[in-house]
């Protein structure tokens, strides 16, 4: 009987450590083309208020708008999407923020790709380019 309990214990601990695995090991998958959230400035516009986004939950929007200056779009840090689409089951991507941020407001948006956000005075226009 015992024997028999260390084996299972083994498995278990074997199948926690691979699951683990699978979920930390797509974030470091850096394979196809980058893609970038792009903040664009420009003119007023019907917008979800992105004044109050959480940087843990909207990095990619957060860091592209910081980016941005009054002249020149901003861009976040970059996503590799990967050949398969295996990864974007285990990660948070700029495409999950996009929809998150269209489905607050069907005024702001701006085709299946693009959606407009006001922080404080300034507005931009959001997408997801390569």
């Amino acid at each position: 009987m015992r024997r028999r309990t260390k084996l299972a214990s083994l498995a278990i601990l074997a199948v926690v450590v691979l699951l683990l695995a699978l979920g930390a090991l797509p974030s470091f998958i850096k394979a196809g083309d980058p893609h970038y959230m792009t903040a664009t400035p420009v003119e007023e516009q019907a917008a979800v208020n992105a004044s109050d986004l959480d940087e843990r939950r909207y990095p990619y929007t957060t860091a592209a708008i910081d980016d941005a200056t009054a002249e020149e779009p901003g861009h976040s840090s970059p996503y590799w999407k990967g050949y398969v689409g295996f990864k974007e089951a285990f990660t948070h991507s700029p495409f999950d923020e996009l929809t998150a941020l269209q489905q607050r407001s069907t005024a702001a948006v701006d085709g299946p790709g693009a959606v407009f956000v006001r922080v404080e005075d300034a507005h931009y226009r959001l997408t997801v380019e390569r």
